[in-house]
């Protein structure tokens, strides 16, 4: 505070001496020239005496004094010329007020003089200012090279040098030395000092011969396949990467005005090479709202991000149904810091394989929507005991959709995977034959809609490899892939949950609901990329270790049934497939030898019973 009363005396001072050696040099510069605009040694007294007190009054209440050295700008200048400039016409005004003679070139040419030295001196003064303290602070940060030219690595640019003498500012660490743009018309461009150097295919040498420590990807309007194409060129490099969000994600307002500020470490799902799946929230919103909403298995990846999305949409009432208490405690919490008392929210322990406990839950609470999410989900634990998979996969989504039905529910949405088509293994047969339960529901209820929705794998999900990846290679473990070969599709679990909300939203009864993912990854190349984004080497700093198919476990996954057929919704990314016609005898006769089988745990009579019921089922243990 001292030192900045200290600048604004210094300010004031050096513009009264600019002042009155202004109006000295304008009026010599009219003596020379012998004019009669020359002003008499008293009328030069005057003049600086009213041009001193005015301007600078002007100047202090226009804040020109208020403003430090380093966050002085062009609009600062500016408004010190246009005090400068009030402060003289005010001068003019009392004059003429006054009855004094006087010339106006001669305050025309003084107040260019004055104002042109005000302005100079704050220039030289701020520039050796700043030169001189920030001498011996300034050490030079992690070397970064930003992808795009644009206004945004203009933004970006203009933040890290203003940053980079604050060392309170966590992005002072950080030094721009170059640009990269696939627009030949900006190579060899220069923006605040840093140039751009040549286009994306360049990264990975510019990395190496400019020893760069981390990349800004700086376009956020760039398209989701090439964002994901030059990602892919970025993870070669043993760099850091970090993002800044979609232009429809950035925020701007009175409290965020930063770009840097929004920049993102890079995720996996920033690689696979599609664009994010939009939804209808105005459909999903008139879908949720006022409705009691029960999700069975809320507790889990799929189920709690269901509670999250469904709570933004003002239901009467949440109900989670979990038989694991942890889990279905730490949402609970989640949701109770969020709403608080603004959402009726009820947890229930409780088992979907228990249909007396079922129906207590759905007497007393009639939900209006059941999300059936409730599941075992993991392959090869389930080829161990298939018993365990039909008691609560089949059983339990039999138990809630007929309890649905009973109580009237108006819709049933069941959440199914890619792993039901043609399955070579249990977990993926019985959640076939849950998607046959539905869609014999659909066909033979009187109230209540039942929709299946299909898709692959969730990406951070409990049964996702990248959790698995992730601890491995933070440990300093070998990366585990089944097969090089292996390929799968992918999707994030808030995309995942958006499709069940507007599919239950757009459903009729009856449908199986696919997502279009894209194009398939290979699971090698997703263990490549996570290691890279760690900015380690593969196959170099963390092993590669390809242990081979679990059992029942395919090197590809379809999404789509042949007989099933394909039709297009309204949403371009959401398709449907027809409806199967079920034989109710034939599916109630199956159901009910499964389930016998099952609670006895005849495991081998289990697995050929399922195959029984899914022809298409290859079972290989």
């Amino acid at each position: 505070m001292k030192r900045f009363n200290i600048r604004k005396v210094i300010l004031a001072l050096a513009d009264l001496f600019i002042i009155c050696v202004g109006t000295l040099v304008t009026n010599y510069i009219f003596s020379a020239a012998h004019t009669s605009y020359a002003q008499s040694l008293r009328g030069i007294g005057y003049i600086m005496i009213a041009d001193s007190i005015l301007c600078l009054l002007v100047m202090y209440a226009t804040g020109s004094y208020s403003k430090a050295w380093r966050d002085f700008s062009i609009k600062d200048y500016l408004l010190c010329v246009g005090a400068m400039f009030v402060g003289q016409l005010l001068v003019i005004i009392i004059f003429f007020a006054m009855g004094k003679t006087f010339s106006k070139l001669f305050f025309l040419l003084n107040f260019i003089i004055t104002a042109a030295g005000a302005v100079l001196f704050r220039f030289a003064f701020r520039t050796s200012y700043m030169t001189i303290a920030d001498s011996g602070k300034y050490v030079p940060g992690e070397r970064t090279l930003i992808i795009g030219a644009g206004q945004a690595a203009r933004m970006i640019i203009s933040e890290l040098q203003s940053a980079k003498y604050d060392p309170n500012n966590k992005w002072s660490k950080y030094e721009a030395v170059g640009l990269v743009d696939d627009d030949k018309g900006k190579i060899h461009n220069n923006i605040k000092g840093v140039k751009v150097l040549g286009n994306t295919s360049d990264i990975p040498d510019l990395c190496e011969s400019l020893k760069i420590e981390q990349i800004i990807f700086a376009i956020p309007s760039c398209p989701e396949k090439r964002r994901a194409e030059i990602l892919d060129i970025c993870s070669k490099t043993r760099c850091k990467i970090k993002v800044i969000p979609y232009i429809g994600d950035l925020l701007f307002d009175n409290d965020n005005t930063q770009l840097i500020s929004q920049v993102k470490d890079i995720k996996i799902e920033d690689l696979l090479g599609r664009e994010p799946i939009t939804f209808d929230k105005s459909e999903i919103s008139e879908f949720i709202r006022d409705k009691v909403c029960m999700v069975t298995g809320g507790g889990g990846s799929i189920g709690s991000e269901l509670v999250r999305q469904i709570a933004k949409y003002k239901p009467k009432q949440v109900i989670v149904v979990d038989i694991y208490e942890n889990n279905a405690y730490e949402i609970q919490q989640e949701i109770l810091m969020e709403y608080g008392d603004k959402l009726d929210y009820v947890t229930l322990i409780s088992s979907v394989r228990d249909y007396y406990k079922m129906e207590k839950i759905f007497a007393k609470y009639k939900p209006n929507i059941v999300f059936h999410a409730a599941a075992h989900k993991h392959v090869p634990l389930m080829e161990t005991v298939p018993e365990e998979a039909v008691k609560n996969n089949i059983i339990g989504t039999y138990n809630t959709a007929i309890l649905s039905e009973q109580y009237k529910a108006d819709k049933f949405v069941m959440i199914s995977t890619d792993k039901a088509v043609n399955p070579t293994n249990v977990m993926g047969c019985t959640k076939r034959v849950c998607e046959m339960i539905i869609q014999y529901m659909a066909q033979n209820s009187t109230h209540t809609e039942f929709v299946t929705t299909r898709f692959g794998n969730v990406l951070g999900s409990s049964g996702s490899v990248i959790p698995l990846f992730r601890h491995q290679i933070e440990n300093g473990k070998p990366v585990t892939v089944t097969h090089p070969d292996i390929i799968r599709y992918f999707m994030t679990i808030p995309e995942a949950v958006s499709l069940v909300l507007e599919a239950g939203a757009m459903a009729h009864g009856g449908e199986i609901f696919v997502l279009d993912m894209g194009a398939p990854v290979k699971i090698v190349t997703l263990a490549e990329n996570l290691i890279r984004m760690y900015g380690k080497v593969p196959y170099k700093d963390v092993e590669i270790k390809f242990t081979g198919l679990r059992p029942g476990e395919k090197l590809y996954e379809e999404l789509l049934m042949s007989e099933e057929g394909l039709k297009q919704t309204k949403n371009k990314k959401i398709f449907i497939g027809n409806q199967i016609e079920i034989n109710p005898e034939i599916l109630l006769s199956q159901l009910e030898e499964v389930e016998r089988y099952a609670n006895n745990n005849e495991s081998d009579k289990v697995v050929e019973m399922l195959a029984e019921m899914v022809p298409t089922f290859h079972h290989k243990k």
